[in-house]
C-alpha cells in the first residue's frame, strides 16, 4: 500500500495569505457554470443523448438525482433547496423525476447500465420510506444498476432514521455521506444547524452496522464564531468516529447570491488569516491521523480506493464528486441537475414551477448549458489533473491530439513564475507538481489555464480561494 509524507503546511505569513486570498472558480465544471448559456436547451440535449446512446450498451452511465426539500434553511447553505414540512410535495416533485426519467430514457434504447447512482440535495432522507422507494422503483424502471455500481447518497442525521438506512441497504445503497459542518453548540446556533455529537454518533455507527462503506463526513472551515480551539475538539471527534473519507469545505460567503446567508453579522466570520489557520489545523490532523490528502479539501484514510487513487495519479472527479472510475456520460435529474455527457453540460431549471410544467409538456427541463470545443476539452483535463492528482504533465496531455504543448500554452508558462514564486509550485520544464501549499489552494494554480476568467471580473462571481 503506497503511503505519503511529507505533505504538511509550512508556516505561511499573513502577507502572503492575502495575496493568495483571490476569487476563483472551484472548478467542478470547465467551462465553469458563468459561462453557460441558454443557447443550449432541449434540443442540444436531445443531440447529446442520441451521441451518448451511440457509445453501446457496455458504455456505463452516473446518475445524479437531486431532492432540493429541507425542512429549514440554514444560514450558510449555498445549495438550491425548496424549504417545506409537508411531506406530500415530495410526491408530486417524484411523479415529475419519473416523467423526466422517462423522456432521458427514451433516447437511450440501447445505453441503460449505470455504475454510479447519487442522490443530493437538499436533503435526500427528507423523502419518508414509501417515497424512497418508490424513487428506486422509478429508477429501476429504466435503468438498470450494475454490479459493484457506487450507489451513495447525502443524510442529515438529524432527520435520518434507522428505519430508512436499513431500507436503503435493502435496496443497495452502498456509501452515504453525513452533514456535520461543526460540533460546536456556539457555531450551530448561529448557523441555525443544532447536531449533538451523540446524534451523530448514533447515525454513524448505525450505517457502520449496516455494512455501508466508504462513509462521508462533511465539515465546513471559515463558519461565524468558529475559533481554532473550538474547531479543534470537532476535529478531534470526528477523528475518534474514524469515517473512511472526511471533506473540510472552505465556507463560501456569498450573500448577493445567497440572500440566507445575511442572516448573521459578517464581522463573526473569521478574517483570510484566522479562516486559513482553521484548515490548516484540520490538515495537520487528518494527515497525522493516517488520512491522505484528496484533492484541495478532502483526506481519505489509506486503504480507501480514492486514497490509493490519488497517491497513483488515476484520481477522477465529476459532478458526484471524487471517484476511481467515473462513467464516461453523467446524467442529472431534477431541478437544477447537470448532465454532463459528450462534450455538453446541460443545467435542468431551476425552479420546481418551470421544471413541472416543462416534464408535463414532454420537453427535456434545460435551462442552459454550454458546448465544449476542443480547447475546452484540453484545458479540461489540465485543470482536472490539477485539482485531483496535484500534478499535470502537459507534453503528455497535448501529445495524443498532436499538439505543441509550448505553443498551445505559450501565455500560461509565461505565467506559472508567479505561482512558483510564491511557493505553490514545482515545475520542471512541462511537469507541473503542487507543493504542500499549492495542494490547498489547486484554484490559484488552476485559474491560468482559463482563458475565461480573462474576460470576466471573478470578484463578483466566485468565492475566494482563502
Amino acid at each position: 500500500m503506497m503511503v505519503e509524507a511529507g505533505t504538511h503546511l509550512p508556516p505561511i505569513e499573513a502577507e502572503l495569505l492575502e495575496r493568495l486570498s483571490r476569487p476563483g472558480p472551484r472548478y467542478t465544471s470547465y467551462p465553469t457554470a458563468p459561462e453557460w448559456t441558454p443557447a443550449v436547451g432541449p434540443a442540444e440535449l436531445r443531440r447529446h443523448l442520441g451521441l451518448a446512446d451511440a457509445e453501446g450498451a457496455e458504455s456505463p452511465l452516473s446518475l445524479y438525482f437531486h431532492i432540493p426539500f429541507c425542512r429549514h434553511m440554514c444560514s450558510y447553505c449555498g445549495c438550491n433547496v425548496v424549504v417545506s414540512r409537508r411531506q406530500d410535495r415530495a410526491d408530486r416533485y417524484l411523479d415529475h423525476v419519473g416523467r423526466e426519467l422517462e423522456l432521458v430514457a427514451a433516447e437511450l434504447p440501447n445505453r441503460r447500465g449505470v455504475t454510479q447512482l447519487h442522490l443530493g440535495g437538499g436533503t435526500p432522507t427528507f423523502l419518508d420510506l414509501a417515497q424512497l422507494q418508490r424513487l428506486w422503483d422509478e429508477i429501476g424502471r429504466r435503468f438498470r444498476i450494475l454490479p459493484g455500481a457506487e450507489v451513495a447518497l447525502e443524510i442529515d442525521p438529524v432527520v435520518t432514521t434507522r428505519a430508512q438506512l436499513e431500507l436503503l441497504r435493502r435496496l443497495g445503497f452502498n456509501r452515504v455521506s453525513m452533514g456535520v459542518q461543526d460540533f460546536t453548540p456556539e457555531v450551530q446556533e448561529v448557523v441555525g444547524r443544532v447536531q449533538p455529537v451523540e446524534l451523530t454518533r448514533e447515525i454513524y455507527l448505525c450505517a457502520r452496522e449496516l455494512g455501508f462503506r466508504g462513509i462521508n463526513f462533511d465539515l465546513i472551515y471559515g463558519l461565524p464564531k468558529q475559533r481554532p480551539e473550538t474547531f479543534r475538539r470537532t476535529l478531534e471527534t470526528v477523528l475518534e468516529m474514524a469515517p473512511d473519507r472526511v471533506a473540510v469545505f472552505s465556507y463560501a460567503h456569498v450573500p448577493w447570491m445567497r440572500p440566507n446567508q445575511r442572516r448573521f453579522d459578517e464581522k463573526l466570520l473569521p478574517a483570510p488569516a484566522e479562516k486559513f489557520a482553521l484548515f490548516a489545523l484540520a490538515h495537520r490532523l487528518f494527515l497525522e491521523g493516517g488520512y491522505v490528502q484528496i484533492g484541495m479539501d478532502h483526506f481519505a484514510r489509506p486503504e480507501d480506493e480514492l486514497a490509493q487513487a490519488r497517491l497513483e495519479r488515476r484520481l477522477k472527479r465529476n459532478f458526484q464528486g471524487y471517484t476511481v472510475n467515473p462513467a464516461s456520460d453523467l446524467l442529472g435529474f431534477g431541478v437544477t441537475g447537470i448532465s454532463d455527457l459528450q462534450g455538453c453540460y446541460a443545467q435542468n431549471l431551476k425552479t420546481l414551477s418551470r421544471y413541472y410544467r416543462s416534464v408535463e409538456q414532454g420537453e427535456l427541463p434545460v435551462e442552459r448549458g454550454i458546448i465544449l470545443t476542443d480547447d475546452d476539452r484540453l484545458r479540461r483535463r489540465v485543470i482536472t489533473e490539477l485539482m485531483c492528482n496535484f500534478y499535470v504533465d502537459l507534453g503528455a496531455v497535448c501529445e495524443p491530439l498532436g499538439l505543441d504543448p509550448r505553443h498551445t500554452f505559450a501565455a500560461e508558462l509565461g505565467r506559472l513564475q508567479e505561482p512558483e514564486e510564491l511557493g505553490l509550485l514545482r515545475r520542471q520544464d512541462l511537469v507541473l507538481e503542487l507543493t504542500p501549499l499549492g495542494r490547498v489552494l489547486p484554484r490559484n494554480v488552476a485559474m491560468i489555464f482559463d482563458p475565461y476568467l480573462l474576460r470576466r471580473s471573478a470578484t463578483t462571481t466566485f468565492s475566494r480561494t482563502i
